[in-house]
């Protein structure tokens, strides 16, 4: 009996323990149950709201961010249309402020519609008159330019501008590359404010005068010499490998016989060193190649001008090959720049004589298409050995909206060369010109104003080149009306170009003589 009594106490108590072990866990499952849905919705909902508050904070951002480089404006470029193209204060027509050349470039930052009300007086058939409203529309469009160093705005008539440059330039220059050409600097031959002066091989080749003229750049502040390497008559400062391989021949001498010292010397006395490369007048040249020469149709004869200097054909890629390959011969000697001179067909009366001459034109090109493709032709075969090239041309090609018959466009050469030299010798300028009775008597007035338009015209351009003029160290005594040339007369040309902001000029005497700058 107290066996049973045990057993079912036992039973009892085993009992009591599951009751409150499964009261004890309902409970505590309960409380677990509601913490865990707590949990869950902490866990769940709290990071959702961290999610999207970070998608609120991160993608509009992101969206901004491409949203504004979208919605940088392109700039709209556009070129005038008329060869005088007016600018208004307002789009009104009223009042003029300015004017600008045909083919100019213009960005465009608005176009509007004006409406204005105009009245008719209509008589109607009792004698009376009614009054009639038409509303006319004129489109017009603001711009911003840069003209005379200066950035101005203005309005302009939509008709006068077109987006489509090809429509405003010469017809001869439609299959010209408009390619803006980036310029370099190279870190082993940095660039300078070139104040140079011209030298023939004669004067290279004589060691009295050399030193005379380094003396003389020391007292003046002249810091480059521009040298013939291959002058007017194919002549050679050194002997090079392009002669042999291109005419068939060396000459016993040459006026440098050691070209490395001749650049030591120089480079010593801190001079930078311009390489002159007729390119086109090459009499040599042509004696070797008879078959390049321009030649009279009628006759079958060189053609020459009045100094009877024979011309080779521009179109002739072979002398490109040659001129290209005497200058990286020049660029390993250490010259920091090659200058290209004659880069033109010859005068021919502003083209008029074309009809008259065989250029050897085998590709149809246009002139100033061939001109371009050279200097391209060049800059690509000479960029690798670090040195600039530059082109020298008629200082009236700045004022001039054509190539002037000679293949010399503005635009074309100064995009596809480190720097443009005009030769802007007043003397070569004719009466009238810029309003000046006798040009060559008003150095000043002269080049400011041949180098003015220059300036505009690089305006044009996205990678221009520098504008390095060539001003005149000589009296021009053939010019009637003509002044002597000194010290006073070549301070005046510096000073205009000083004036415009241009601090590079090179100083032509063809005696070499360069006294006059002192005195």
């Amino acid at each position: 009996m107290r066996r049973e009594k045990r057993f079912m106490s036992g039973i009892l108590g085993v009992i009591a323990f599951y009751v409150v072990t499964i009261i004890a866990t309902a409970s505590l499952t309960k409380d677990i149950g509601k913490n865990s849905v707590e949990v869950v919705n902490v866990v769940f909902q709290e990071p959702k709201e961290e999610k999207n508050k970070e998608i609120n904070q991160v993608l509009p951002l992101k969206e901004i961010k491409i949203s504004e480089k979208e919605k940088v404006p392109k700039k709209k470029i556009a070129y005038t249309i008329n060869y005088k193209t007016p600018i208004y204060s307002e789009p009104d027509g009223k009042m003029q402020k300015d004017s600008l050349k045909k083919a100019m470039r213009v960005e465009v930052l608005e176009d509007k519609i004006v409406e204005i009300n105009k009245e008719t007086k209509i008589k109607k058939e009792d004698g009376t008159y009614t009054t009639k409203i038409n509303i006319e529309k004129t489109c017009w469009r603001k711009i911003i330019y840069r003209k005379n160093n200066e950035l101005r705005e203005g309005w302009i008539r939509t008709g006068s501008l077109t987006e489509d440059v090809r429509k405003v330039i010469p017809a001869n220059l439609k299959n010209a590359n408009l390619s803006a050409v980036p310029k370099r600097e190279y870190v082993n031959n940095p660039k300078i404010d070139v104040r140079g002066i011209y030298l023939t091989v004669n004067t290279a080749a004589s060691a009295k005068r050399m030193d005379e003229l380094i003396e003389l750049s020391k007292r003046t502040g002249i810091n480059a010499f521009v040298i013939d390497v291959k002058d007017d008559f194919g002549k050679m400062l050194f002997k090079t490998e392009a002669e042999s391989k291109y005419l068939g021949k060396n000459d016993n001498r040459y006026p440098i016989s050691d070209i490395h010292s001749f650049m030591k010397k120089l480079k010593d006395n801190n001079i930078y060193t311009i390489a002159r490369i007729v390119s086109f007048k090459d009499p040599t040249y042509a004696s070797k190649h008879p078959e390049k020469a321009i030649i009279k149709r009628a006759t079958g004869k060189p053609f020459t001008n009045s100094d009877g200097v024979i011309w080779v054909s521009p179109h002739d890629r072979y002398l490109w090959e040659y001129n290209i390959a005497v200058a990286k011969e020049v660029a390993k000697a250490g010259f920091n720049e090659i200058q290209f001179d004659y880069v033109r067909f010859p005068a021919s009366n502003g083209g008029k004589l074309d009809k008259e001459l065989d250029y050897r034109n085998t590709n149809g090109e246009s002139k100033p298409e061939t001109i371009q493709k050279y200097l391209k032709y060049a800059r690509k075969e000479l960029e690798p050995l670090e040195v600039y090239i530059s082109a020298d041309i008629y200082g009236q090609v700045s004022s001039s909206s054509d190539d002037m018959g000679l293949g010399q466009h503005w635009e074309v050469i100064s995009n596809e060369v480190d720097t443009i030299s005009p030769m802007a010798y007043p003397s070569h300028y004719g009466r009238g010109v810029y309003g000046l009775a006798v040009p060559d008597a008003e150095p000043y007035k002269t080049i400011y104003y041949t180098t003015l338009d220059g300036i505009n015209r690089n305006y044009n351009l996205k990678y221009p080149a520098d504008i390095r003029p060539w001003l005149q160290a000589f009296t021009a005594k053939w010019v009637k009306g003509h002044i002597p040339y000194g010290k006073r007369e070549i301070e005046a040309q510096i000073k205009a170009l000083d004036d415009l902001g241009i601090k590079q000029y090179l100083l032509w005497s063809p005696s070499n003589r360069y006294g006059i700058i002192e005195k």
